[in-house]
């Protein structure tokens, strides 16, 4: 078996999982309706892996295809107001399309919206990431779009799939698809030149791979190859695999999961060299400016020692001035650091419950927050 159809065969495996649907995926381009039936197979392969034990959240487009038919916006282009417009109509149909399909097999599903400042603020990170891993915990299917009914141009992704990307770096998701109307990348455009190359793995992103981007396909797509290679780039980084595969077919998940040559569907699959939890410390460890410090007892430090999180009742001086989601040092009785994450208080609220339990929180603060100052995810030792 090929490389790629290993790590294609293994998309059961995963442990957390994003699919991102395109604009023209989920819309018909000529009835500028959603396509019910490719919907519910999609659906139907999610509650399959789901199954199977993978977590599953979906980022898709549309809203504005969907919604712009009902405001008679159809047939031109729209600015950036009517466009909002038009999504604030669409992310109803969306919400309440995916609503349906996955309610025939029981799944709950929840709308989550966000922006770029959503995912590049710390504060709003942390948010964001605490929420959809709760829903995922729950049991429930989130479905992302971004926020476009509030989005300026300043604050815009512009395109779903850097959107994707982000959330699996805020999630530490171990697999990302792409289902696009390209089965993956070729060493140039195929509807151009016969001669193009399928390529089934990508390692790195050199600048010949960015070279091979073509320009994007007429119609609703905002995106195109260049912003699948940005979106490669990020998911690399936070040591998420990714897959461009090609989404118009029914069942287009379940076709992931086959050799091509029993009718699978091909796929460029780009292959990170860490894994997601690696990743995101490797960042904690070296990307940030600690803001303030934590100084922790003996029965703290040798919980830390051995994998746990930093509860409050470790903590015995907290100095700085720090928001929620700054990182900070961790340091021992001795004023050795012992390790830097990031802190789910702000200092202030760091130094009044500093020292008490857990259950005692939401007494001290008026807020239930979280269990932990500082989660294990977010802590790196040494």
């Amino acid at each position: 078996m090929s490389e790629a159809g290993a790590v294609a065969q293994d998309l059961g495996s995963a442990r957390r999982l994003i699919i991102k649907i395109g604009s023209a995926l989920m819309v018909d381009a000529a009835t500028h309706r959603i396509r019910h039936e490719w919907l519910d197979s999609v659906a139907d392969d999610v509650a399959a892996l789901r199954a199977q034990g993978v977590e599953v959240v979906i980022v898709t487009s549309g809203a504005v295809a969907c919604g712009r038919e009902h405001l008679g916006l159809v047939g031109r282009a729209l600015r950036l107001e009517e466009k909002q417009a038009a999504a604030a109509t669409g992310q109803i149909r969306l919400a309440h399309a995916y609503q349906e399909t996955l309610a025939r097999h029981g799944i709950t599903v929840a709308q989550v919206l966000l922006t770029l400042d959503d995912t590049e603020d710390r504060r709003r990170h942390l948010n964001g990431r605490a929420t959809i891993e709760t829903l995922l915990r729950l049991g429930a299917v989130p479905v992302i779009n971004e926020n476009d009914t509030v989005a300026t141009a300043e604050i815009r992704f512009g395109d779903n799939d850097r959107l994707a990307a982000r959330v699996a770096q805020m999630i530490s998701a171990d697999t990302l698809v792409l289902l696009s109307d390209i089965d993956g990348l070729y060493t140039a455009d195929p509807r151009k030149d016969p001669n193009a190359k399928h390529i089934p793995v990508v390692r790195e992103i050199t600048p010949e791979i960015i070279g091979m981007a073509g320009e994007p396909p007429p119609g609703y797509s905002s995106g195109g190859m260049v912003t699948k290679i940005v979106a490669g780039r990020i998911a690399l980084s936070a040591g998420c695999r990714m897959a461009i595969a090609m989404g118009k077919r029914m069942n287009p998940l379940a076709a992931l999961l086959k050799p091509v040559e029993q009718g699978g569907a091909l796929a460029t699959w780009f292959v990170p060299g860490a894994e997601p939890r690696t990743a995101r410390k490797r960042w904690i460890a070296g990307s940030l400016k600690p803001l303030g410090t934590l100084v922790v007892d003996d029965g703290a430090v040798g919980a830390l020692l051995k994998g746990g999180s930093l509860l409050p009742a470790g903590v015995r001086g907290v100095t700085g001035d720090f928001e929620r989601g700054d990182l900070v040092l961790v340091q021992g009785p001795d004023g050795r650091t012992v390790g830097r994450g990031l802190c789910a208080y702000g200092a202030d609220d760091a130094r009044a419950i500093a020292g008490r339990r857990s259950a005692e929180i939401e007494a001290v603060l008026g807020y239930r927050g979280r269990d932990e100052i500082i989660h294990r995810d977010d802590l790196v030792l040494g």
